[in-house]
């Protein structure tokens, strides 16, 4: 493990059980934690939240613009939190510093939570509001330019399974970006054994929180469990990110194998030494900004490479 992952790991707080605790308590303390973590929010061209009307609901999400916008397209980010914490703030720090590294407009998206809104609620956010946003670019200053579906842990399998979902829906989806994914509530990997516990990420409580986010559901629906698609053809291009230290490590991997099995384009981007929730701990692990520069540079060359969608 990294020494500053050690160092940091050795500063956090015992982890408290979910059933020892409420789901409103460890809300609080998520978005405390965030705040305590994120550093200075770096500065953009704009922010701003934007509330997306569905016929039956109305979903919350916020709009970031890089204050150098070098790259047509939108983002979709759908941040992490077990299915059941996080929200808009919780990762506005992350949606901006990824922004301006990449040049690209990011629209984060406050979907459902467990355990009030099980499954599919949340993937259904997810997969409408994909739609509603390919449809209606202008509302976003971006009409008719590519999508990205992108996501952290838990919203990065929201982001895959939609991925899949509508790859026969011809909406201008060209990529996306699973950070660390998780992929369901019985995987069971080498990772998963070697760093179940103790490096910030516990496997006991991530599979308590499953069963508040799958409720009565068959936890084999691929939609919950995306490792048992029987089929992937034709979903966008992928990149896929992992921390060499993290019990869903193994669970990443064998989903970009899953991909390539079926032609997808696939790049694996293996963060050494480092730990779940990297991506949001620079100001503490500062070699974790360089993950995420490799990472916002691969996205620009996928988007670079669609035709059509040069470099402004």
């Amino acid at each position: 493990m990294h020494p500053d992952c050690t160092e940091y790991v050795a500063a956090q707080p015992t982890p408290v059980h979910p059933d020892d605790t409420t789901y409103d308590s460890r809300r609080r303390a998520y978005r405390a934690q965030a705040q305590a973590i994120e550093g200075d929010r770096p500065e953009m061209a704009e922010v701003r939240d934007i509330a997306i009307v569905l016929s039956d609901r109305t979903v919350a999400t916020r709009l970031f613009v890089p204050p150098t916008e070098t790259h047509q397209a939108i983002v979709l980010y759908f941040h992490g939190g077990s299915f059941v914490i996080g929200d808009l703030d919780t990762h506005d720090a992350l949606c901006r510093r990824l922004s301006r590294a990449t040049g690209m407009r990011f629209l984060a998206v406050e979907y459902a939570l467990a355990p009030e809104h099980p499954f599919p609620a949340g993937l259904n956010d997810a997969i409408a509001v994909t739609r509603y946003v390919a449809d209606h670019g202008d509302h976003f200053d971006a009409p008719g330019v590519p999508l990205v579906l992108m996501g952290d842990s838990a919203g990065a399998c929201l982001a895959a399974v939609a991925a899949v979902e509508l790859r026969d829906e011809n909406l201008p989806i060209v990529a996306q970006v699973l950070v660390y994914p998780t992929f369901g509530p019985e995987v069971v990997t080498n990772s998963s054994h070697q760093f179940a516990s103790g490096y910030l990420l516990e496997m006991e409580h991530l599979r308590a929180d499953y069963r508040g986010y799958v409720g009565d559901h068959d936890h084999t629906d691929p939609r919950i469990s995306p490792l048992l698609y029987s089929d992937t053809t034709g979903a966008p291009a992928a990149i896929v990110v992992v921390a060499e230290c993290d019990p869903l490590r193994d669970e990443g991997l064998a989903y970009a194998g899953l991909l390539e099995h079926f032609g997808v384009n696939v790049e694996i981007l293996e963060a050494e030494g480092m730990l779940h929730g990297f991506m949001r701990q620079g100001s503490f692990v500062p070699d974790a900004l360089t993950t995420l520069d490799d990472v916002a540079r691969h996205l620009r060359d996928f988007v670079s490479s669609v035709e059509g969608t040069p470099a402004l």
